[in-house]
């Protein structure tokens, strides 16, 4: 292989005018051998220039990623997919590690992913010698080969971070080696706080970090290991950072490498205490452990973190990570009385000096809102961030701590309304303080002393502020303007039971006019998201606002516009469900504004790379699917939404945006729910296209649409064979491919659905072709007991359509590994699998079947055979149906007297010198001391059937497919079976004797109470229709 060649081929790549010919060379290249060897030789050479060395890291990283892994070849092809050859494999494994050691950190970036996809398919089979390799350059002299190696070694230890722990033994074999020198290498490194030795130590950490991340590997790491490690972990928190650190602007700080290893060092020992350390948290292999840890290192750890979050209160600078995760730490020592102890002293400052101005409004807060209040909003309503924010665990702190430990909720609160009361109070403190409290509504509002104020607090404190002059406080919860403080407490206190309706009406008025008038949009966001959660709490609110509807929603649609803001397309639907005859008035204009939201979110610039904007566009289309589900019974609207909602569905599959399938099929589901117009007719020609392309995981998504296609416009789906070809095909495809189980059986629920919808409509032709692919499904191999009933329940409902083109069509079905009819198999496997079916729907239509194939004129030699089997079968059916209908009519009577809840003080707090598990413990244990006794004695009434689980008795998941058969009108299956029985016992004495002769006196008796329910239910029809 020429490296020149493949130099001037990735050179062009970079050079625009030469780009496609370039990349067209390299894909005529890299098949052959030495290709990717070629490749490793030119990112390692200095003597190639820096850009193209770049360009063939990013090109091997994407050539291991997909050709690394061995591939066999696909169903039905025979060439054997492209496999980077073994002999090239093997001389990238034998120089990936120096590789990565001696180049520069861009280049080294792309290669520590090439060395993870060797190590995740190639170790400790094929490449037991990276171990080796590894141990060499760690314990080499020259420290330049420490960090390339450690590198390697973190991505050895990150392949196994999450894998069992019994899956972990090759790692664990390495690290007995690695873990010694590891330790020894970064206790001889913390004296030196050099960029380059602090960068070393910081990998080292990663590394350790990982190893324990998801399983302590207690075999690896003794009570005396870990001592030494807790020691390495707290020099490193406890060191002082270099002074010219300070040098550095603040916002770049964090990235430096002294507060990154401190970081690292906080995150084990954080990990440490909360998953394995905790006594009462951790499972029962760490048992031991946590009551070591606790008693050995929680305290002396947790003052050096006291000590950094003492420097924050100093106003030191301490970076957010790292007092994020000291807080976190202090956290989980709440719980146990040993930290507790020594925490407790300190709390009342803490909490005053470090977590209440972490919780105000500050610069960098009001720098965002006046800069770019948009991205304000989206960074405070960010969840996925939002754990890494120090406030976010400043407030966890307080809350845990108020909801634990008695002195803390009664110092706060009086704390914060010195602040609210006093006039001259700094308008941020008064922020931190109605955070505070709204942080703290919910174990506010379960004590009496202080649920009794909250309305007057309101009043007195939050009301006024919704009309401050500072944006800020109108805002809070997301610091959002005007109503951010106001209206996040309004949100949080929202199920408060209001004494006086002037103070609601106060409320809801001012909330109001802040989403309407206020000129700042994070106050509007705000006081949407209270407005609404007023609405949904209050009734009285609800109908405050009812003559507002119109500008209010509008408004909604306006600032989901204008900010994009997923949260907000919740509040609107919540909105449409409350109000929806108002909203009927503008419901279209609603979807049209919606719709082109929907347009300009996907056609942003960022859309590709943005998750909000996919989130934000989601939130659209399910307040689309909303408004479309609030409308159903106006059908002058629902046609009109038709067109909108058509023009969505478009432009999600002309791009097409897969992750939106579900939300378009979810909205066509609900256009075909009354009647289906001739455009929803198209739509199904249109999604077997999609289907082609994406069938498998789509299908169940598919199928209410499918089921209304058949089930709602029976006329429209037999009028044109093409309808029913189209969804025939893909119940096939579905069946003959790998689809998975859950798909095959909504596939053969589906043709049992229209055998049973078109009974008497004349698919004869069909019955034959569906009965073929469900019972050709089941000679392959199946895993669960429900798709096998569903394809035997397929067969059954045709025996229903017409017992002869059923017995027919098993007659001349021949499979190839079985030249007899399939008859007697069917037969026999329905007896067999009679328990399994299971629900109400199911189990009715097995007793229907076996019904008609007791009448059947011309008995096959198969049905002769089991004779005695069929009524046993029957019998047991009825009775899966009897506790179904007892079951039903009892939670219906529990629904109807299930009463509302007290509103008793609740209380979590814990004695100062308790652990959290100890009190937990001791109210198990009073709660278990009564008449313990009783459940003894019932242990031995259980039914050793488990025929009767939760499961057999609530309906199956398929049933929500309905058919003639579910409805009011639809076959009674008690009826139905004892007018067959009956007919056979006068037309046919020997069979009747064949079929009730094996009853014991139990199922005689049962089979009498059957008859006597069939005259109750026949009794009770004739009423009805009286």
């Amino acid at each position: 292989m020429d490296p020149n060649r493949i130099v001037q081929a990735l050179k062009g790549t970079i050079d625009p005018n030469l780009r496609i010919a370039a990349e067209n060379e390299l894909k005529q290249s890299f098949k052959i051998i030495n290709f990717s060897p070629t490749l490793l030789q030119i990112i390692v050479s200095e003597q190639v220039e820096f850009p193209v060395r770049q360009a063939a890291a990013i090109y091997l990283k994407n050539m291991m990623g997909q050709y690394w892994q061995d591939r066999e070849p696909g169903p039905g092809d025979v060439v054997f997919p492209f496999n980077i050859h073994e002999n090239d494999r093997q001389q990238i494994r034998d120089n990936i590690i120096e590789a990565v050691i001696q180049c520069p950190e861009s280049i080294r970036a792309q290669l520590t992913v090439c060395l993870r996809v060797i190590i995740k398919h190639d170790f400790p089979g094929r490449w037991t010698g990276i171990v080796d390799k590894i141990g060499m350059y760690l314990q080499s002299q020259n420290s330049g080969s420490w960090y390339g190696s450690l590198l390697a070694l973190y991505q050895l230890v990150k392949t196994y971070e999450f894998k069992k722990a019994e899956e972990r033994d090759p790692l664990l074999a390495a690290m007995q080696l690695f873990l010694p020198r590891i330790q020894q290498l970064i206790s001889q490194l913390l004296p030196d706080a050099t960029v380059f030795s602090v960068l070393i130590q910081k990998q080292i950490l990663k590394i350790f970090h990982a190893l324990i991340q998801y399983s302590l590997p207690l075999q690896l790491i003794n009570n005396m290991i870990m001592t030494q490690w807790m020691e390495i972990l707290r020099r490193v928190v406890d060191r002082d950072v270099p002074p010219e650190t300070l040098e550095v602007d603040e916002d770049d700080r964090p990235q430096l490498v002294w507060w990154k290893s401190k970081k690292w060092a906080l995150h084990i020992i954080t990990r440490l205490f909360e998953r394995y350390g905790s006594p009462g948290n951790v499972t029962k292999e760490y048992f031991e452990f946590a009551d070591f840890f606790l008693k050995t290192y929680a305290v002396g750890i947790q003052q050096v973190l006291l000590k950094v979050v003492d420097q924050h209160r100093q106003k030191h600078y301490v970076a957010p990570r790292v007092l994020q995760q000291s807080l976190n730490y202090l956290n989980q020592g709440v719980s146990h009385s040993l930290t507790w102890k020594h925490m407790k002293p300190h709390m009342q400052a803490i909490n005053q000096e470090v977590v209440f101005p972490l919780m105000c409004y500050k610069d960098e807060d009001e720098k965002l809102w006046q800069e770019d209040p948009y991205e304000y909003i989206r960074m405070k309503f960010n969840v996925y961030d939002d754990h890494v924010f120090p406030a976010t665990a400043a407030q966890s702190l307080l809350c845990k701590a108020a909801r634990k430990r008695k002195e803390v909720l009664p110092q706060m609160m009086e704390f914060c309304h010195q602040i609210l009361m006093d006039p001259a109070s700094d308008p941020r403190r008064k922020d931190g303080s109605l955070h505070v409290i709204g942080s703290l509504a919910e174990l506010l509002l379960k004590k009496r002393l202080y649920r009794d104020q909250m309305e007057l607090m309101l009043q007195n404190y939050v009301f006024p502020l919704l009309n401050s002059n500072l944006g800020y406080l109108r805002a809070r919860s997301c610091w959002a303007l005007r109503s951010l403080n106001s209206c996040w407490v309004l949100h949080s206190f929202s199920p408060l039971k209001f004494h006086d309706e002037l103070v609601l009406r106060n409320a809801v008025e001012l909330v109001k006019q802040d989403l309407i008038a206020d000129k700042e949009m994070p106050v509007k966001v705000e006081a949407a998201i209270a407005l609404q959660t007023l609405i949904s709490n209050q009734e009285q609110a609800k109908v405050y606002i009812r003559p507002f509807i119109r500008p209010v929603m509008q408004e909604l649609l306006h600032v989901i516009k204008e900010t994009e803001n997923d949260d907000l397309t919740n509040v609107i639907q919540k909105m449409i469900c409350e109000y929806n005859e108002e909203v009927a008035v503008i419901a279209v204009d609603m979807t049209q504004n919606l719709a082109e939201i929907f347009r300009k979110v996907l056609e942003s610039e960022e859309y590709e790379e943005c998750e909000d904007k996919t989130v934000m566009a989601l939130g659209i289309l399910g307040t689309i699917d909303t408004i479309l589900t609030v409308m159903e019974d106006h059908k002058e609207i629902t046609q009109q939404l038709e067109g909108i909602c058509l023009q969505v569905i478009g432009l999600v599959l002309q791009k097409p945006i897969i992750e939106f399938y579900e939300e378009i099929l979810s909205l066509a589901f609900g256009l075909t729910c009354q009647t289906i117009s001739p455009q929803m007719w198209q739509l199904l020609g249109v999604l077997f296209n999609v289907f082609q392309h994406d069938c498998f995981d789509y299908f169940t998504d598919m199928m209410p649409l499918l089921h209304n296609y058949v089930t709602v416009d029976t006329d429209t789906l037999l009028s044109n064979p093409k309808h029913l070809e189209i969804i025939y095909t893909m119940c096939k495809k579905v069946l003959t491919s790998d689809a998975g189980e859950d798909a095959e059986c909504h596939a053969a629920k589906l043709l049992e659905v229209i055998i049973l919808q078109c009974r008497g409509r004349g698919i004869d032709q069909c019955i034959p072709l569906f009965v073929e692919a469900v019972l050709e499904r089941l000679t392959r191999g199946v895993k669960s007991s429900e798709l096998r009933t569903m394809c035997l329940q397929v067969a059954i409902a045709a025996l229903y359509y017409s017992p002869a083109l059923l017995l027919h069509t098993l007659d001349n079905i021949r499979f190839p590994h079985s030249p007899e009819p399939i008859t007697a198999q069917f037969i026999n496997q329905w007896m067999n699998d009679t328990e399994f079916f299971l629900g109400l729907h199911d189990r009715k239509m097995c007793i229907i079947g076996l019904s008609v194939l007791m009448e059947l004129p011309n008995r096959p030699a198969a049905v002769e055979a089991v004779v005695g089997q069929i009524v046993p079968s029957v019998l047991l059916l009825f009775l899966g149906l009897k506790h179904i209908y007892a079951s039903r009519m009892l939670h219906k009577q529990e629904a109807l007297t299930r009463g509302q809840g007290t509103q008793d003080d609740e209380n979590e707090e814990i004695p100062s010198d308790e652990d959290e598990v100890s009190v937990n413990r001791n109210a198990m244990q009073q709660s278990c001391s009564g008449p313990a006794s009783q459940g003894d004695e019932d242990e031995d009434d259980d039914d050793d059937d488990d025929y009767w689980d939760e499961e057999g008795l609530e309906g199956t998941p398929l049933e929500e497919y309905s058919t003639p058969l579910d409805y009011d009108n639809g076959e009674d299956e008690y009826q139905f079976f004892t007018a067959a029985l009956l007919r056979v016992q006068s037309s046919d004495v020997g069979w009747y004797q064949g079929l009730t002769a094996p009853l014991s006196e139990d199922q005689k008796k049962q089979l009498q109470e059957i008859y006597s329910l069939s005259q109750q239910r026949r009794s009770m029809a004739s009423k009805g229709q009286c």
